[in-house]
């Protein structure tokens, strides 16, 4: 894994420049554009170690993994921290594990969540030119099929389409993710 904001492309998906044929040029075709997740906040998580713990996040996808870093002795911590995944697919999932980093032994878990890009990418393709800013265009309800704690707002903020959720962690006692969605064109993709 890279650093932390580090966009990490498939291996296969990465070829040699210049060959007309090569797995990259298929990326780039393929590519709708980047999504920027805000890690910034963890409330309330679950104690691995005597009082405490010492989480970070992994951020997944089905083919890259990005993590922030460990803030130490903190069930409240706040990474306020910018992670950057390739998105070719609108209907992929995003996958949210947190951990409790161990020196001596293996990092336990302290839960995880999962959500869709669909409905944030949907609200990207909505005409927002001349929209007041703080203007919401679509709100998310928490249900059982999605890990939302609270009702999670799409807005038009500051010229950019962003949305606010609060995820619930499951297979763990307590704890909460807090994220902010954003959008990054690229040049040359298929962009909205």
């Amino acid at each position: 894994m890279g650093s932390p904001s580090h966009v990490n492309f498939p291996k296969n998906l990465v070829g040699h420049a210049g060959r007309t044929d090569s797995p990259t040029r298929s990326l780039m075709e393929n590519l709708l554009g980047l999504l920027k997740i805000r890690v910034k906040r963890g409330i309330n998580l679950a104690v691995r170690d005597v009082r405490s713990s010492d989480p970070y996040v992994l951020v997944a996808t089905a083919n890259q993994r990005l993590k922030t870093r460990v803030i130490r002795k903190d069930i409240n911590p706040e990474w306020n921290e910018d992670l950057t995944l390739s998105v070719s697919d609108p209907n992929q999932a995003v996958y949210i594990t947190v951990y409790d980093h161990d020196t001596f032994s293996t990092d336990d878990k302290m839960g995880d969540a999962e959500f869709e890009i669909k409905s944030f990418l949907e609200a990207l393709k909505m005409q927002t030119k001349g929209l007041p800013n703080g203007t919401r265009i679509k709100t998310i309800q928490p249900s059982r099929s999605n890990c939302l704690s609270e009702e999670s707002c799409v807005v038009w903020k500051g010229g950019k389409v962003i949305q606010h959720m609060c995820l619930r962690l499951r297979n763990v006692e307590c704890g909460e993710i807090e994220l902010q969605l954003e959008w990054v064109d690229v040049p040359g993709s298929k962009a909205f």
